[in-house]
Parts: structure tokens; sequence; C-alpha cells
């Protein structure tokens, strides 16, 4: 019998957080490795000689072979695993519009979410202090910009972004708006279409999501001594 893959994550990333719900909705077979980012333990030398030699999180071993990197382990995943076919569809040029997202969000949905997330909340936890009002509001203007962005962008009048069936696009991004989200930001406000996918998206991924945004949300609550650096919730 072969051993199952290892996931390694911390739910305070979104990535970490994307990807343990594609596997738990997928039914692909994982052991669960939970890694505390704000006690620097993916920053270690055995971390990054047993798992991952970039020290990032999320991060997988299959069968010895260990990567990172949050679109190259979903399309990792996608290969070598029964992964149902809507979160990486062939028709319709699914995958090339999934991948194209993927993309724009990298540069873009994943920076604007981590500074705010930094700024309003991991560097004042780290560092003992409140958020600096100046940092915050420039991460929020970044935000705002990327949020309208997005709904322009990529949502439409179909249920989800590449029409009736949710796919990993949905799922990657969702992660990244509860991001901030979840620290009190509005992301709402004035974009109804956002609100509506959300809500669409929400409601399909169930349990799993519900679980694993639960935890997140939680994790925040929860104070503790733990060191860590400011970089590194961004996968």
């Amino acid at each position: 019998m072969s051993q199952p893959l290892k996931f390694y994550f911390d739910f305070l990333n979104q990535s970490s957080r994307a990807l343990y719900i594609l596997l738990e909705a997928s039914k692909i077979p994982f052991e669960a490795i939970p890694i505390s980012m704000l006690k620097g333990e993916h920053l270690t030398g055995e971390f990054r000689d047993k798992v991952n030699r970039f020290r990032k999180l999320p991060a997988i071993t299959d069968h010895g072979y260990q990567l990172s990197e949050n679109s190259a382990i979903f399309r990792h995943l996608a290969r070598e695993k029964l992964v149902p076919e809507h979160w990486y569809p062939r028709r319709h040029l699914g995958r090339s519009r999934i991948d194209e997202y993927l993309a724009w969000q990298q540069s873009n949905m994943g920076v604007a979410t981590t500074e705010y997330f930094q700024q309003k909340w991991l560097v004042p936890y780290l560092q003992k202090t409140r958020p600096t009002d100046n940092a915050v509001n420039v991460a929020g203007k970044q935000l705002e910009h990327t949020l309208n962005e997005f709904e322009q962008l990529f949502l439409n009048s179909r249920k989800f972004m590449l029409g009736d069936n949710i796919s990993f696009a949905d799922l990657s991004a969702i992660c990244e708006i509860d991001q901030p989200k979840s620290i009190g930001y509005n992301a709402f406000q004035n974009r109804n279409k956002l609100a509506r996918w959300y809500e669409a998206v929400r409601e399909e991924l169930g349990p799993h999501y519900k679980e694993v945004l639960g935890e997140f949300e939680s994790k925040l609550k929860r104070s503790g001594s733990g060191q860590g650096v400011a970089q590194a919730v961004k996968q």
C-alpha cells in the first residue's frame, strides 16, 4: 500500500486553506501536518532539509518528492491524483482560464490581501504594537483597487467564474478574500456581484470550507507567544 501524500500547512495562509479544502473535497488520502508560521517552524533547517528547500507553506511530499508553491501543487494534484474534473476542466479552455486567474492572483489579489492582513494584524501581533494607520490605509486602497478589478475582470452573470460549475479558481479566490474579511474588512461594499459570487461559492463548498474557515478565524482569536516574520503568511 502506497503512503499517503503529506501536506504541510498553516491555516493562517490562504493557499494552505484552499489546497486543504481541495484535498478533502476530492477525497484524496493525505496526512495533514500543521506547521506554525508564527513560531517560525517553516524556517528551520530541519524543515528546509526534510520538507521544502524554499522554506514555504503550503508544501507537500508525494512518494518522496518535495513540492511547494500553490499553483504547482494544485497542478501536480490534478495530474497525479483523482481530482474531479470540475476543479480543473478541460472543456471550453477551462484550464487555460484557471491558469490565467492563478497567474493574475499571484501578482494582484495575493499581494493585496496579504499586505492588508500583514499591516492590520500580523505585524502588530508580532511586534506587540497597534496597527500603523498610514500603512493600513495604503494597503486598504490597494485592496480596494484589486477587488474592483477582480469583480470587473473575472465575475459575470454566471454563478461561478467559469460558469455553472465551481473550479479551483473560485476556491482559491474565496480563500484570498477571507484573509482581510476575517479581520474586519468589508469586501462587499458597493460590490453586489462579488457578494453574490461569494455566497454561491461558500454554499457550494459546504462543510469542508466552513470547517477550515472556522479553524482560521479561531486561530486569529487565540493569543500566543510564538515569534515569526511578517513575510511568512504569504505562500
